[in-house]
């Protein structure tokens, strides 16, 4: 089901007053008391909308989405992004930070007053690897339900990954009988083996074989450093994600003889390599999202990363200063999943949990039926 990403616009409808026995009502006179039916048309807004919201609190960013039914899928009507590092030094304390909790805690007041503002009437608020792993997880999650006055749901593994690719899937090649689709988070890396759209409409039922991976950006990135960076050092880090990926790879080895087969990855650090590739001056999700980038494309790119030092890449403005230790941790995991699965080609896709979390809401709820109807 295709994504619509626009601003919903005011659509006013036009009905004629009625009288009681379904006539149109007669207003206005004309010269000599003779009454003249005039059809008298009010203009009236279309009873209001669903309103879904779809939020996604993971080790590093805090995303909301917000968003109503439109006819090929949805449109959204506000959003929020925010890097807030949950699960910064984590992996070394096993739990969340101080600091961390302030910041996200922040970050989800500002999400809870656009949900207000925008009048959402249906919404799941779920976080991912760093209130799974962490020992003090459930006591964030009820401190967000007292300051934040939000409830978040620690989502499994599976789930996440089920979501992920019910968000993206629609960009897979309808050709392809064997797609690889990741998701590079803070904490993890969801990956996915999806067959092809002969085996079932929901993308969730195409699914082979899945993992979630202990490696992310934010925790590749705390095991070996993130700002000074050299070609042997990037080796390292893609070897050690390798041997992470190593038992799905062979679970999922005989996607890469699937017929159309290629890579389909969602994240920022794939968006981010789209961006670089592009030659953007900013960053710009209408041409990223559902780009097609070749294999030389892409080394190109993450040997120009590795080539920079920490203040070019802060200063790419398709990174930014907030990403710019992350980026390269991001490109390893990348590397490595390229290397597991060679294929030309890589669908890039800016879009994933959060709108495979509304597509599922609005699905339950069929909300498509119900626009039809109205």
């Amino acid at each position: 089901m295709a994504v619509e990403d626009r601003q919903e616009q005011g659509v006013a409808t036009m009905a004629p007053v009625q009288a009681h026995n379904g006539d149109s009502l007669m207003i206005g006179a004309m010269p000599g008391g003779a009454v003249t039916p005039l059809p008298v048309h009010v203009y009236a807004q279309r009873p209001p909308a669903a309103t879904y919201a779809a939020l996604d609190l993971g080790t590093n960013n805090c995303r909301l989405l917000i968003a109503r039914p439109a006819q090929h899928g949805f449109r959204v009507v506000d959003a929020f992004s925010r890097i807030v590092r949950l699960g910064e030094g984590l992996a070394a304390s096993g739990k969340l930070g101080e600091a961390a909790m302030d910041r996200a805690v922040e970050a989800l007041k500002v999400c809870q007053t656009k949900m207000t503002n925008r009048g959402v009437t249906r919404a799941r608020l779920v976080t991912t690897e760093a209130c799974r792993a962490a020992t003090n997880g459930l006591e964030f999650v009820r401190r967000v339900a007292d300051e934040a006055e939000l409830e978040l749901e620690i989502v499994d593994q599976r789930t996440e990954a089920s979501l992920a690719v019910s968000g993206c899937a629609a960009l897979a090649d309808p050709a392809a009988e064997g797609v690889i689709v990741f998701d590079i988070g803070g904490g993890s890396t969801e990956i996915v083996w999806m067959g092809g759209r002969n085996e079932a409409r929901d993308p969730a039922a195409r699914i082979r074989e899945w993992a979630s991976l202990p490696i992310g950006v934010v925790t590749v990135a705390e095991r070996y450093g993130g700002v000074d960076v050299d070609r042997a050092l990037f080796e390292r880090m893609v070897e050690d994600c390798t041997q992470a990926l190593e038992p799905f790879a062979k679970k999922a080895s005989a996607v890469r003889c699937a017929k159309s087969f290629h890579l389909l990855g969602t994240s920022g650090t794939v968006t981010t390599v789209a961006g670089i590739h592009l030659g953007l001056p900013r960053y710009d999700r209408r041409v990223v999202d559902g780009l097609w980038m070749r294999q030389e494309d892409i080394l190109t790119v993450i040997d120009q990363l590795v080539e920079m030092d920490y203040a070019a890449r802060a200063a790419n403005a398709c990174i930014g200063r907030e990403r710019a230790d992350l980026v390269l941790a991001g490109c390893a995991i990348f590397e490595a999943i390229r290397r597991a699965f060679p294929s030309d080609r890589v669908r890039i896709a800016d879009r994933g949990l959060r709108e495979g979390i509304l597509l599922r809401m609005m699905h339950e709820d069929r909300a498509w039926w119900r626009r039809r109807q109205a």
